[in-house]
């Protein structure tokens, strides 16, 4: 029997649910990859199932269910999601320039709707690789996400900084999921019980994580550097379910996104029929 192939997001947000998973015993394959790989992978149907960005969700949910209480979201600043600007505001820029890394979906439409919905702004924008020096040469303002995000920040000390995540919540008082599990749909009718357990295995690793999260923030320090400190403070912030008020958040940003002509219309969230507790 062909095993599951299970995309990993390639950035430390997600360590706290792999670093835990036990899959040994399964017939799976994970496969790590950018966000916008997976993404790609996913719609192609050369993986099985993936934490996915929400956005990327959007434009195929039909070909998707989602995987019940699982998610990477945060209710406020997400500390992973920078806009670095040169202005002191940031509505300052919703007329400029703005560069964009070239490593997410979600992050970067969640940007459009704060400044062209929310702000009423028409800035340009460009695509590029994520460097944040290079990014800011003929810019404004430049979007980066993930490890690129944290490490930047660590060291800016030129560019103000927003927080995507926190401008979120300062609109709309909700939190904000910024990728969800998928499972292609056929494979979800298929193999339910192998999902079965892959599902109960996801929810042990979140569960050993929230009982002892050193070894993760070890890992993520052997990665990317940084100290304790700054990890727990990371960590933190994100959440991992996704029950009642996650799906209200993300189909607030649906919705938005509809609004401001990013998806054509709003996006069925449809869920496993899985038991949300083992």
């Amino acid at each position: 029997m062909k095993p599951i192939r299970i995309g990993k997001i390639a950035f430390t947000n997600v360590l706290p649910l792999y670093h835990y998973f036990n899959y040994t015993d399964l017939s799976v394959e994970l496969i790590p990859r950018v966000p916008s790989q997976l993404n790609k992978s996913m719609s192609e149907g050369t993986i099985d199932m993936s934490p996915i960005s929400s956005f990327a969700y959007a434009e195929d949910y039909p070909k998707y269910v989602m995987m019940p209480d699982l998610s990477v979201s945060a209710k406020g600043p997400v500390g992973s999601i920078f806009l670095f600007s040169k202005h002191s505001q940031f509505n300052a820029v919703k007329n400029g320039k703005i560069a964009l890394a070239n490593t997410s979906a979600s992050s970067i439409n969640l940007l459009r709707i704060l400044i062209e919905y929310f702000a009423g702004g028409a800035p340009t924008y460009s695509t590029e690789e994520p460097n944040l020096d290079k990014m800011m040469e003929q810019a404004d303002a430049a979007l980066l996400i993930g490890d690129h995000a944290l490490k930047a920040n660590w060291t800016n000390k030129k560019y103000y900084v927003f927080d995507l995540g926190l401008q979120w919540y300062k609109g709309t008082g909700l939190p904000m999921t910024y990728a969800v599990w998928a499972v292609n749909r056929q494979v979800a009718e298929e193999k339910q019980e192998t999902l079965s357990l892959i599902y109960q295995r996801f929810l042990q690793a979140k569960r050993l994580d929230q009982q002892d999260p050193i070894p993760v923030i070890q890992e993520a320090m052997r990665q990317l550097g940084g100290d304790v400190v700054k990890w727990k403070k990371y960590y933190a912030g994100l959440n991992y379910n996704f029950g009642p008020e996650e799906q209200r958040g993300l189909a607030t940003y649906y919705h938005y996104a509809a609004l401001a002509g990013l998806i054509k219309d709003e996006v069925k969230i449809e869920l496993m029929d899985l038991p949300v507790h083992i």
